[in-house]
């Protein structure tokens, strides 16, 4: 109710000056509050509506991923924009997912690791991965990219050979059919029951492949793409009996982040292949059962806030550690970095900088860190905590990885 107040308390200004104002500043001043209330992270929210006049002609055009936006802009701003009879109004505000998809709403990940970017081009800026199996919905194609959201919410491109199209009926197929999720950092699945036979792709941990049937050393897996491989039974476990027997703790943290000891650092990874800070607590905690935000600057917005006097008091093992920019009296603060307290008699944390590693803020310490040290931000808890911004698997049996 409150967003709907401060939103009409806009149009009615908007209205009352008609005559005398500018229309490119009603119009902004509209699209900034609609921003504000309906998409304040567009990293999650697709939000890109602008107006251009020519002659008497008002062309709103742009996209969003809110029916709200295009209903409010429908229905509120036209009228009112229309008692000067000044100007014709000319809508095209795209609603994702548009027509350009079809019925292939939803795209499953159909390589080890698919790579995401902030354009539809090769080229572009890496922002996320998705790993094998991981279900994705799609908003709109653009040649050889879709515009797609991950089950975290971000939204950006990947390129076709990537991922399998499917529609829903094909999605349901996918998603009720019994699966395994590999459980080792690095591996493949192979052509026959034999670790000699060729090579059908790699995996990477969390990966999920639908399974066909279980042999005595061997998984028979099909892929997305309705592939057959065969993945060794000690590097997988059925996903069912994964995500019940999980039991989400701080040494189960600890020991899951350990294995990725001296793993490369690489902006947009969240995979065993490479990965950033953000994306590194999120694969740690991604095999503990959680699905949680994708950057560092979200994920402080999640959980319970812990030690607010910033001293490293009454952590827990577990604990998401955020560093950055500390807000001024002309800034506000930045969230740069993420780690993870391992609470132990070395007061140390472990995270990707450069490689993922293990630091300490203790001054004494060998591996004393002393640039994150003074620009700590705060931490947050995230186990035992109840949060929209954290999906528990065990929970949401909707929701495929």
């Amino acid at each position: 109710m409150k967003n709907h107040i401060i939103l009409f308390a806009v149009l009615f200004l908007v209205s009352c000056n008609k005559q005398q104002s500018n229309f490119q500043n009603d119009f902004e001043a509209v699209k900034d509050s609609l921003k504000t209330i309906y998409a304040p992270d567009t990293r999650v929210e697709v939000f890109d509506i602008k107006l251009e006049k020519k002659d008497k002609t008002l062309s709103v055009t742009g996209e969003t991923t809110n029916a709200d936006v295009v209903s409010i802009f429908n229905d509120q701003l036209t009228p009112l924009i229309d008692k000067t009879g000044a100007f014709h109004i000319d809508y095209t505000i795209d609603l994702l997912p548009n027509k350009s998809v079809g019925k292939t709403k939803y795209a499953v990940v159909n390589n080890s690791v698919a790579n995401i970017r902030s354009k539809p081009k090769h080229s572009a800026e890496l922002a996320t991965q998705a790993i094998l199996g991981t279900v994705l919905n799609v908003l709109k194609i653009d040649g050889d990219f879709y515009l797609i959201q991950t089950p975290d919410r971000y939204i950006s491109w990947v390129d076709h050979g990537g991922v399998k199209l499917m529609t829903a009926a094909e999605l349901n197929t996918w998603q009720t059919a019994p699966k395994i999720i590999y459980t080792q950092t690095f591996g493949h699945a192979y052509a026959s029951k034999n670790a000699n036979a060729p090579i059908v792709s790699d995996l990477v941990l969390g990966a999920q492949l639908a399974l066909l049937e279980t042999g005595k050393n061997f998984y028979k897996v099909a892929y997305p793409d309705s592939r057959v491989g065969y993945i060794n039974k000690k590097e997988a476990v059925i996903y069912n009996h994964w995500i019940k027997t999980v039991q989400p703790s701080g040494d189960l943290i600890e020991n899951t982040a350990k294995r990725f000891v001296g793993s490369p650092y690489l902006w947009g990874g969240t995979s065993t292949k490479g990965m950033d800070c953000s994306g590194f607590t999120k694969t740690v905690y991604l095999m503990n059962g959680f699905v949680i935000p994708r950057d560092a600057s979200q994920q402080i917005n999640a959980g319970e806030v812990v030690d607010s006097n910033l001293a490293f008091e009454n952590l827990q093992k577990g604990d998401l550690l955020f560093f950055g920019k500390k807000a001024t009296d002309s800034t506000k603060q930045r969230t740069t970095h993420v780690g993870i307290w391992l609470g132990n008699d070395k007061n140390e944390f472990i995270h990707a900088a450069s490689q993922v590693r293990i630091n300490s803020i203790n001054p004494e310490a060998d591996n004393y860190d002393a640039f994150n040290k003074n620009r700590y931000l705060g931490a947050r808890r995230y186990l035992g905590v109840e949060d929209a911004m954290i999906i528990d698997l065990k929970k949401d049996t909707t929701l495929k990885l």
